[in-house]
């Protein structure tokens, strides 16, 4: 038999999560939603509510929760201010989540303990010039130097790099996907150095960097020869964070949305009495649904056991799908309303546009599941001339 209900602890956890938002984070959502900077601030607030490092163990710092806990807080943070849902993402997943499972425990103590209370800031670095779906394409070496290596090459398109602390990069110590690994990079090493900053329509930053001959020693190497597919294999559980916040930013824009049509008045009658209306919320809630039932899937399942790239795959191409129509069709139910900053229908828009892209973009996710439906590869690369 099936349950498809919160458990009574995670229905008190959500409602403990609500609480504390509505407290601390209602006042100025708007305003943060439009801030340029990350909001590190929001960091010790969090930390104090046990928000950061849920899904991290507890033997490195972290609260030792789960995934599904995450996704939770995720949900429900965005449900009040939804820039503060970056930093629930940036605590539990991403960068810090691979940092946690495969540093060292000297990397831990050195680097722990500021991450998980906001204090510093880690983000991953991956995409280059030439590299970006087609990741094994990443050209940034690790060259071996005396005890060390020496790092060179560019990284392009990570999310808060212009304010990051520290940087897990993907390098190159030697030919193939087995030379592919990570390196953790401080800011301020000599060589290392950003271009300025670009602005992404949904109003994150992101700057080129720049690695000319930067000296890591074997000290803040994470993965050496061989770690890709551990680091790939995680990614699957990355793609949690992205749909949850694609959809919790989608359910906003509804909620926005569906709260304007019982009250906005045209032609003598409440919006929510016209049909048009009415058909696009309906077909809105399904999309909704069905999508936060393919998350929770995977959410449970990798909890359960190691996670499933077809259910997470499956998440977040429904997710980010569901977040972007919910958030696009919020829009012009608002009209010119939902099209102004000062409601936060806009950000919505703009925030879902962009995690179709990012953390493996939607055509990615199709060509993915295509390949399991038929249970073969199709590789992209042309073939080989002999």
């Amino acid at each position: 038999m099936m349950n498809f209900e919160m458990t009574e602890e995670q229905r008190m956890f959500r409602e403990s999560v609500r609480s504390f938002a509505e407290r601390h984070l209602a006042e100025g959502a708007l305003a943060r939603a439009y801030q340029r900077k990350f909001p590190r601030e929001i960091g010790a607030l969090l930390a104090d509510q046990g928000l950061m490092g849920i899904t991290i163990p507890e033997d490195v710092g972290g609260v030792g929760g789960s995934l599904m806990d995450a996704v939770l807080a995720i949900e429900t943070i965005a449900s009040v201010c939804p820039r503060s849902a970056d930093v629930v993402q940036a605590g539990n997943f991403g960068a810090i989540r691979t940092f946690g499972e495969y540093a060292t425990v000297d990397q831990q103590k050195r680097f722990m303990d500021p991450l998980l209370t906001g204090e510093k800031i880690i983000t991953v670095s991956m995409s280059e010039p030439e590299a970006g779906s087609a990741v094994t394409d990443l050209i940034t070496s690790a060259t071996p130097d005396g005890q060390g290596f020496r790092i060179n090459g560019s990284k392009v398109f990570g999310s808060h790099s212009p304010e990051a602390d520290l940087f897990l990069v993907y390098v190159r110590f030697g030919p193939g996907v087995n030379g592919i690994g990570s390196v953790i990079v401080e800011r301020g090493m000599d060589g290392f150095t950003q271009g300025h900053p670009v602005r992404y329509l949904g109003g994150e930053e992101w700057a080129q960097l720049y690695f000319e001959d930067v000296y890591i020693g074997t000290e803040n190497v994470i993965l050496g020869k061989g770690g890709f597919k551990k680091q790939i294999t995680g990614f699957n559980v990355e793609r949690i964070g992205n749909s949850a916040r694609s959809l919790a930013l989608g359910q906003l824009a509804f909620d926005i949305a569906r709260d304007h049509a019982l009250v906005r008045r045209q032609f003598g009658r409440p919006l929510c009495e016209f049909q048009g209306l009415q058909w696009k919320f309906a077909e809105l809630k399904v999309q909704l649904d069905s999508a936060r039932l393919l998350l929770y899937r995977a959410a449970i399942n990798a909890d359960n056991g190691l996670p499933s790239a077809e259910e997470t795959t499956m998440a977040k191409y429904a997710c980010n799908l569901a977040g972007f129509s919910a958030a696009n069709e919020a829009m012009q139910v608002l009209g010119a309303a939902g099209y102004s900053q000062d409601n936060l229908v806009e950000y919505c828009f703009r925030r879902t546009r962009g995690w179709q892209i990012a953390g493996g973009s939607i055509e990615m996710m199709k060509n993915r599941l295509a390949e399991i439906v038929f249970e073969r590869r199709f590789p992209q690369r042309p073939p080989e001339t002999k």
